[in-house]
């Protein structure tokens, strides 16, 4: 055999190789996605004549889903009917036949609803003086100390069920990062409702795993921002996520309060990838994560993560539609994995509106956004540089300019919009922006139906 035809057949064994990994993995998770789903038409099915027990959540990393969901498995496990659904679809009409109902609530910012509960906070408030004396009630808010208003839309909601009439079975439990003491609270509130044995024990997340990190680079060298590193780690056997997926990552100070941060890469690229920028706080330190990550941390090293489903975020029934992506800095990571799938899959038209400080230093991932764009993998690609010009032009100014774009791309071609990157100023730009494009009511119906989805912090 020749050296060429030798390197070819070695190729071709590799490929295959990586072929049957990557479908082992697809059929691992299509048997864990079926499974899900079977558990979760088990927890939807009611008892004729038995009135559920709600379990609402109000998620917008997927942590609180997550919670919901383990309460419902518990609480179905022990025999009572359960019902569990997402904030924004739970209404007057479903608590006035609940003998009871649960609401696991996330804080987003500084105190607000997250994106799945914010129509029903709103319906909330339009309903002024809602009569609930019949119902009783436990709410596990989800927060982290460090913001001024800690657990701040899970104290909202109790003080508004509470004003409602309702009656709580317990005392609202607080829970900071995963605070295991109010977990074991929360699952003592539980007991009071059902009788929960040994066969119904709380399985809890996904242990955290030691990852590999196998490669670490600044990618916008010479920026006047802080630095922005890319890194690469490999897993410690075989593993799987979607695009819009979280890795939460323990770091050696701080372990009791895991990170989250969106996942750049697809299942196919072999490796988990990162955008992460070395943080600062208003004193000036460095956050303890991302300087960690970006400076501390040895390449060869290991870092105990795990991967976290962020429903919300993934493509689900919009895998076809075409997709507006928005996002500005490391918010490009959320939205690479989707990108890249799409290129690899074409499943659907991309644009995508990218913001950072100037062109010379901070266009991250510049190459493969112009390979896609020259390829036909993604349609259309506008960038606001906001340090490149005298005015500060941002990514919500680019949404104006092609307001009629937009308008057509979501109402007439049937289109969805994804937003990944800071809370404050990008996302709260674009909202406001896409407002006066699509007014209230029409983003309004786009988040209710799924097509309006926001990974921001």
């Amino acid at each position: 055999m020749t050296p060429r035809a030798s390197r070819l057949a070695l190729a071709a064994l590799a490929l295959a190789l990586y072929a049957a990994l990557c479908l082992a993995i697809w059929l691992r998770e299509r048997r864990r996605h079926r499974t899900a789903a079977d558990e979760a038409d088990a927890l939807s099915a009611v008892r004729s004549g038995e009135a559920p027990i709600i379990v609402a959540h109000a998620s917008q990393t997927g942590h609180a889903e997550s919670l919901a969901r383990e309460t419902a498995r518990v609480l179905h496990a022990a025999g009572s009917a359960v019902r569990l659904l997402p904030l924004n679809t739970l209404d007057h009409a479903q608590l006035a036949r609940a003998r009871c109902t649960l609401f696991v609530a996330s804080t987003y910012g500084e105190g607000d609803a997250p994106d799945n509960a914010a129509d029903f906070w709103q319906r909330c408030q339009r309903a002024g003086g809602a009569a609930l004396a019949h119902l009783h009630y436990g709410v596990l808010a989800l927060g982290d100390r460090e913001y001024a208003r800690f657990c701040g839309f899970g104290q909202a909601l109790d003080h508004w069920l509470r004003a409602a009439g309702a009656t709580p079975l317990f005392e609202r439990i607080d829970m900071d990062n995963g605070d295991a003491a109010a977990l074991r609270a929360w699952q003592q509130g539980l007991s009071l409702i059902a009788q929960t044995g040994p066969g119904t024990a709380w399985t809890g997340d996904a242990p955290f795993m030691p990852w590999t990190l196998v490669d670490r680079r600044v990618i916008n060298p010479d920026s006047v921002g802080a630095p922005i590193v890319h890194l690469s780690l490999q897993a410690p056997g075989m593993t799987a996520w979607e695009p819009g997926d979280l890795a939460e990552l323990r770091i050696p100070a701080d372990p009791r309060h895991p990170r989250s941060y969106s996942i750049a890469s697809v299942m196919q690229d072999g490796r988990l990838e990162l955008l992460v920028r070395v943080a600062r706080r208003p004193d000036g330190s460095p956050g303890l994560a991302s300087r960690w990550l970006a400076e501390e941390l040895a390449v060869g090293a290991s870092v105990a993560l795990r991967l976290r489903a962020h429903s919300a975020f993934r493509l689900g029934d919009n895998a076809t539609r075409p997709i507006l992506f928005i996002g500005n800095g490391t918010g490009l990571a959320g939205l690479r994995g989707h990108l890249r799938a799409r290129a690899v899959a074409r499943t659907g038209p991309s644009w995508l509106v990218f913001g950072e400080r100037q062109a010379a230093h901070d266009f991250l991932c510049e190459g493969e956004l112009r390979a896609w764009l020259a390829s036909g993998a993604l349609q259309r690609l506008d960038t606001a540089f906001s340090r490149d010009q005298p005015e500060r032009i941002y990514v919500q100014h680019r949404l104006d300019e092609a307001a009629g774009e937009v308008r057509d791309w979501v109402r007439r071609r049937g289109g969805a919009i994804y937003v990944c990157g800071s809370l404050n100023g990008m996302a709260q730009g674009v909202d406001a922006a896409l407002r006066r494009i699509l007014g209230n009511d029409g983003l309004a119906a786009l988040a209710r139906e799924g097509r309006y989805r926001r990974d921001v912090y």
